[in-house]
């Protein structure tokens, strides 16, 4: 994507109403809307959050699918996920927020137990172990969650990164969190869940057309 139209979808989200685009200094110093999503959504929906969103169509095709529940989609690169603003303004969908900031904030986006369920799809799993500390289900990741979700809220982990997967299950299970359900090939796996396979991020898509195998997890955070 050339410079210029990154700039023009800057631009244009700026005055989308179903995007904040926060400075880090407006998120540390006591950001307006936590604690008040349901006044920002006008209603008392369960909340659901989508980490490292992308262009945002997964975080639309579930608000497509659940009218009764506000789907928020985090991410940094707000030209990515212009296109899903857009699209929910183009639909109608009230249901559909988007928030360009750094993941590592959400404790300070959200108060406690404001969250319902997270949605994590397809993320970077940084396999160095240098890069530890940026993956997205990391130890300390996983206390903000926590921190953020009501006390039965899930976790989602969407991955083609066998490593991710791997990675991920084995730091629940050796912390004691509660893994609900967790397969290495949802696709081949007749039992998956309608749910995981019924809706698909664009990589996702890339990914199953060359036999690529996707894995999911989902947990609930104990501590």
């Amino acid at each position: 994507m050339g410079s210029k139209n990154k700039l023009k979808r800057f631009r244009e989200n700026d005055t989308f109403s179903n995007v904040i685009q926060p400075t880090r200094k407006e998120v540390l110093d006591d950001f307006s809307k936590k604690g008040n999503w349901q006044t920002f959504f006008n209603n008392n929906n369960p909340i659901v959050l989508e980490l490292g969103c992308g262009k945002g169509e997964y975080t639309i095709a579930l608000a497509r699918k659940n009218p009764n529940i506000n789907y928020i989609g985090i991410d940094l690169k707000g030209a990515r996920f212009w296109r899903g603003a857009k699209t929910a303004l183009e639909e109608n969908l009230n249901n559909v927020a988007f928030i360009r900031t750094q993941i590592e904030l959400i404790d300070l986006l959200f108060s406690e137990n404001e969250v319902d369920e997270i949605w994590i799809t397809f993320p970077d799993p940084q396999i160095k172990y240098t890069r530890t500390k940026h993956r997205l289900t990391n130890a300390e990741f996983l206390k903000k969650y926590h921190h953020v979700l009501k006390p039965e809220g899930i976790v989602n982990l969407k991955t083609d990164s066998e490593f991710m997967h791997g990675y991920t299950l084995g730091l629940l299970h050796g912390e004691g969190h509660e893994v609900l359900y967790a397969h290495h090939d949802i696709y081949k796996n007749f039992h998956s869940p309608e749910e995981i396979t019924a809706t698909q991020t664009f990589y996702e898509s890339q990914y199953l057309e060359v036999g690529k195998p996707i894995t999911y997890i989902k947990f609930k955070i104990r501590y």
